[in-house]
């Protein structure tokens, strides 16, 4: 199964035997998956972030491990560091739990800065350094780390070179109505429904050959100039001190290929980008003392810009065929 969209409704269906109503948030992460991304999870407690990370994991095949970020936790607890042996005499390596393919980091604002830079390499280069060697770490790797947004005590905010490093902020809601009546009823029927109940769906080795597809989506140039339109625009908006970096265009390119691919096109329409401005931008984009004074949240920049600037004219390039006479074929 190397078809990018089988992957994802593979991964998605599975997921949904046991979590309900978080369809969008599975689609996000397979983006990322595919993209070589990391992703920020935000929400209050009790909502299933760290459920929806596990199931993922564990759908997908992927080696997983999972580190509770405290205040008192040290870099070498999530590196790893040299442990003396005193049957041999010498110093052998431990590695930490970053050495994974998806590193479920719960609660990142917990932990100290000094600790949370102990990510900053391996998110960036894929490798960790311990004692003056460097590792390489497991391809795929992927890190997923939550936050809860209304209990700051305690907590050190992510610095911007953290944040920067997050491909996309997932902001997970609470469930509607239908979705929490329909979770009532599977774990009234099942109590001890758990990320345990879902099987792996997915082999590896065809993930990696899925984002080999995804590498060959075709982005025009008039959507790479939207692209470099609307991260510009962030960047002189009068709401805004800091606005997106090189990083996040490339995001932009990156995860509008993956989205098309997930829906069946080999190439990227202007709804692809409108679709991922918000988790893309949200945590990249400082405001200004008065725009924070006067309630101007990211999301309302966001949403302006993304209404202001003109997308390309046409939704399918002249160059391209449409959906119907050229989608992504599957295996059969």
């Amino acid at each position: 199964m190397t078809d990018p969209q089988e992957t994802y409704t593979t991964i998605r269906d599975e997921v949904q035997t046991v979590l309900i109503g978080k369809e969008e948030v599975v689609e996000q992460l397979t983006i990322s998956l595919l993209t070589g991304g990391h992703v920020l999870l935000e929400g209050v407690p009790g909502i299933a972030k760290t459920t929806a990370a596990s199931l993922f994991a564990r759908a997908s095949g992927l080696d997983s491990s999972r580190i509770q970020m405290t205040p008192d936790l040290l870099p070498a607890d999530i590196t790893g560091t040299h442990v003396y042996h005193e049957s041999s005499g010498e110093f052998v390596l431990q590695r930490g739990p970053v050495f994974a393919n998806l590193v479920l980091a719960d609660e990142i604002n917990r932990a100290t800065p000094k600790t949370q830079s102990a990510l900053l390499e391996a998110m960036q280069e894929r490798q960790v350094t311990i004692e003056g060697e460097t590792l390489s770490l497991p391809t795929p790797f992927m890190v997923i780390a939550t936050q809860n947004p209304i209990e700051m005590e305690g907590t050190f905010e992510l610095p911007e070179a953290q944040r920067d490093r997050f491909q996309l902020k997932l902001i997970v809601d609470l469930p509607e109505r239908d979705d929490e009546s329909e979770l009532l009823d599977r774990f009234d029927q099942t109590p001890d429904l758990s990320p345990e109940a879902i099987e792996q769906v997915i082999d590896p080795a065809d993930l990696l050959d899925a984002r080999e597809m995804v590498v060959d989506v075709h982005v025009s140039d008039e959507i790479k100039g939207y692209i470099l339109d609307l991260v510009g625009e962030t960047r002189d908006h009068p709401d805004t001190s800091h606005g997106g970096s090189p990083r996040a265009t490339l995001a932009f390119l990156n995860t509008s290929k993956a989205r098309a691919a997930i829906h069946g096109r080999d190439y990227v329409i202007p709804d692809d980008i409108k679709a991922l401005a918000e988790p893309i931008l949200t945590h990249r984009l400082l405001l200004t003392p008065e725009a924070e004074l006067s309630d101007v949240t990211s999301e309302d920049v966001i949403e302006e810009i993304v209404s202001s600037v003109e997308p390309p004219g046409s939704s399918v390039p002249d160059d391209r065929p449409t959906v119907s006479d050229n989608p992504i074929p599957h295996n059969e």
